[in-house]
């Protein structure tokens, strides 16, 4: 039989590949046209991912007596300061009281002023969590449980059965991107290269950086000068040659719209009003601040539905967690409250919704120096529909009877990634009928005919 204990090592075995899960999402969205009419007007999905697994026990943390007692017994070296935890107004339905991480006052005031929620305890899943069955080794667990590559994938591809190469967010470019001017920019824009999570079946991500404008283009490529004039001929004749090998063909074909994409780009954003609003120098507040022009450029580009990616990497704390994230933390916390200053300029701010994911959660119990890769974690939500000031899902009873708990202060997840997704999905605009496209698994934790929203932190 196997036990909590045994639970941690054994999970890998009993993850189920299917095969026909995987070649159905690979034929999704071919015969597809658009399908976002349920909202109109522009809206936009931000996501942040939090890579290596973001130790969100010390980010959002119980301040009551009770709780904050167990807390602190369970993470013993690795717990904050009661005392120097920045306590969130409200308590929840069960009289529980929490604070977040010192270093994020942004992040309280946000959740204050109602523009920000946190999520508790959200992860891969199956199906719902059931401690009996987890013991008798019969439980169905995610593919690759508590590693990196496969969590971080199914955080991107909400599908926890099989290891595939298109994410929730491409799928949602397939079926919306046609409600864009179809000028050669995606819908999908990522700050962070190439992504599962907005890998489409047709479409793809359009990559730029933080700095200039964005999307570089070829060096001196019609830059005004003589040779700027003459290396464009020179480019444009080539690609205008009629290849017979396929794959020069494609070559062309592509650089030819990347090149013409680029210069859409650009002249879009030189279009827009400088910012008035500051942002931090480093580079998380600087990819929000390019996301926030190009989202002020949303009518140039002929945009109205967008989402956008960025990562910012180094969560993996197995040691020194409190420098770490005391390091690290703040930055989120005061780049989310730029980005939301610099919405609120451009007047956009109830019209986009940014969210965090991460690998997974993190052991309670502390390694001697760090801690290790859990399950099921808590995770930001901002924005102006968001109903904020208040913690949805459900924050676990920490306590080491805790069915949850499948050893060394591992909680398996009370709310799925889908149906966390969902909520997103269905407020940008995805039908209800298109809600399986995007989400294979949905239905396993809710029924997209139920008129009601999955979590309730959007109105949907």
């Amino acid at each position: 039989m196997m036990t909590r204990r045994g639970f941690l090592t054994h999970t890998c075995s009993l993850g189920i590949a299917s095969a026909t899960v995987t070649s159905s999402l690979l034929s999704l969205g071919l015969a597809r046209t658009a399908a976002a009419q349920s909202a109109p007007g522009y809206r936009a999905l931000v996501c942040i991912l939090l890579a290596g697994g973001n130790d969100s026990y010390n980010m959002l943390v119980p301040v009551d007596n009770d709780q904050y007692g167990e807390y602190s017994a369970i993470r013993s070296d690795l717990a904050l300061q009661q005392n120097s935890l920045l306590t969130l107004p409200g308590t929840t339905p069960n009289g529980r009281s929490y604070g977040v991480h010192p270093g994020m006052p942004e992040l309280q005031q946000l959740f204050s002023d109602g523009d920000a929620a946190l999520v508790a305890n959200v992860g891969t899943l199956l199906e719902a969590f059931d401690a009996q069955a987890v013991e008798n080794g019969t439980a169905r667990l995610p593919l690759g449980l508590f590693s990196h590559a496969d969590q971080i994938n199914q955080w991107q591809t909400a599908v926890p059965n099989a290891r595939i190469a298109q994410g929730w967010g491409g799928r949602i470019a397939d079926i919306m991107q046609d409600v864009n001017v179809m000028n050669g920019v995606s819908m999908n824009i990522s700050l962070s290269g190439s992504n599962v999570f907005q890998s489409g079946n047709q479409v793809g991500e359009y990559s730029i950086d933080t700095s200039g404008d964005g999307a570089p283009g070829i060096n001196a490529y019609d830059d005004g000068t003589d040779y700027g004039l003459f290396r464009k001929r020179m480019v444009d004749e080539m690609l205008a040659v009629q290849q017979d090998n396929i794959f020069r063909r494609e070559y062309s074909r592509r650089l030819r719209g990347a090149i013409d994409a680029q210069s859409v780009f650009v002249d879009a954003l030189q279009t827009t009003p400088d910012l008035a609003t500051q942002f931090s120098p480093g580079y998380f507040s600087q990819a929000l601040r390019q996301i926030a022009r190009v989202i002020g450029a949303r009518d140039a580009l002929g945009a109205t539905r967008q989402t956008f990616f960025v990562t910012v990497g180094g969560w993996d704390h197995h040691d020194d967690v409190l420098d770490n994230q005391a390091a690290m933390l703040p930055m989120i916390s005061a780049g989310l409250q730029e980005f939301r200053d610099a919405l609120v300029e451009l007047q956009v701010f109830n019209e986009v919704t940014t969210f965090t994911t991460s690998d997974f959660g993190r052991t309670l119990t502390s390694n001697g120096k760090g801690s290790d890769h859990g399950w099921g974690g808590h995770h930001i939500v901002m924005g102006g529909a968001v109903n904020g000031g208040t913690i949805y899902g459900e924050y676990p009873t920490l306590s080491a009877t805790n069915p949850l708990d499948v050893g060394r202060g591992v909680y398996a997840p009370t709310t799925s990634v889908d149906e966390y997704f969902a909520e997103l999905a269905l407020w940008l605009g995805v039908s209800t009928s298109e809600l399986d496209t995007v989400l294979p698994n949905v239905r396993t934790f809710y029924s997209p005919e139920s008129n009601v929203a999955p979590i309730g932190f959007l109105n949907v």
